[in-house]
């Protein structure tokens, strides 16, 4: 770890941050008073859209389009971003009439993008200007504008994008969060947007994908001996075994911690049958619900195993915690 500063620069570092973050926080605030009918225009515009959403952008305005982009993306609203540098050298293929170009400039003056916003109009695609000069190009050529414009960036030389580009940021998601809840979009919706994610590993992730099947089940008939329970136990390695008659119905359930607790009571366990010990009316779950259901029952009732069974009662599958972490839906 690094030694600290001379005190007197740390308080001067630490008082520059906090500029630094004010200038930013009252960018945002500054928003609020701006958003009007034309807000609610680029809102209307987006969901009347047929096709995609287009970001377009150079520089740091371009790097706040490609993450509208994404978030636009990843919220049920197909956009993806296009620079504009490359749109004038052949990407405006990308670009038809059913879409919408949402175009970021802080100056409204880019020349790269002034230079294809004519093009992208003739097209017939809506134009959306996220921009910091009202009487600007790109405000004038827009079919709807929004006011991005800050009184000072962050940069202490007032020269780098900072103050300008997070209320762009904030903007584009205002925008994104109005339209999703515009669409009704869902936590289902997003998981499946994101299946590799946390999220979408809880809301996709079903008991059936985890279980344990087949000859994994661990199972014994209510005839079987204490021995014959427990070696079924230790070969299937669950922790405990379901005990289930001719058609495989649920009848009840013997775990590792039924057996201890029989050794605890000095039980002679040569003369037992399972069925004589076995917890009746265990808990059980469908393959059809999610993954996190069976993790809620399992705390709930603290236990790490849970048998599966069909709409007939008839054991299908099992699993244990340690199944669910490994599914990390845990």
């Amino acid at each position: 770890m690094p030694d600290l500063p001379n005190p007197a620069h740390h308080t001067d570092f630490l008082v520059k941050a906090k500029e630094a973050l004010d200038i930013e926080a009252q960018a945002i605030s500054a928003l609020v008073p701006k958003l009007n009918g034309q807000f609610s225009a680029a809102v209307q515009t987006i969901l009347d859209c047929r096709g995609r959403i287009i970001l377009i952008g150079v520089g740091k305005s371009g790097l706040i389009a490609q993450k509208i982009a994404a978030t636009f993306a990843s919220t049920g609203t197909p956009s993806f971003f296009v620079h504009a540098t490359e749109a004038s050298h052949g990407d405006l293929g990308m670009i038809t009439a059913d879409d919408v170009v949402l175009a970021l400039s802080n100056s409204g003056q880019t020349e790269e993008l002034i230079a294809v916003i004519p093009a992208i109009a003739r097209r017939g695609a809506k134009i959306i200007a996220m921009t910091g000069k009202m009487d600007s190009t790109l405000a004038r050529q827009a079919d709807v504008v929004l006011d991005c414009s800050v009184e000072k960036e962050a940069c202490p030389l007032n020269l780098a994008p900072t103050a300008s580009t997070t209320a762009a940021l904030a903007m584009g998601d205002a925008l994104a969060v109005v339209v999703l809840k515009a669409r009704g979009f869902t936590e289902e919706d997003f998981a499946l947007s994101h299946p590799g994610g946390s999220l979408g590993r809880k809301l996709l992730t079903h008991v059936r994908d985890v279980m344990r099947q087949g000859d994994r089940i661990p199972m014994v008939s209510p005839s079987a001996s204490i021995s014959n329970a427990i070696l079924e136990i230790t070969k299937k390695g669950l922790g405990m075994t379901a005990v289930v008659d001719s058609k495989q119905t649920l009848l009840g359930v013997f775990t590792d911690g039924d057996l201890r607790r029989l050794i605890e009571q000095g039980l002679d366990l040569r003369g037992l049958i399972v069925s004589e010990v076995m917890s009746a009316n265990p808990h059980s779950i469908s393959p059809d619900k999610l993954a996190v259901e069976a993790v809620r029952m399992m705390e709930v009732n603290h236990i790490s195993q849970v048998v599966v069974t069909d709409t007939e009662g008839r054991v299908v599958g099992a699993l244990n915690f340690h199944d669910l972490f490994e599914a990390k839906v845990v």
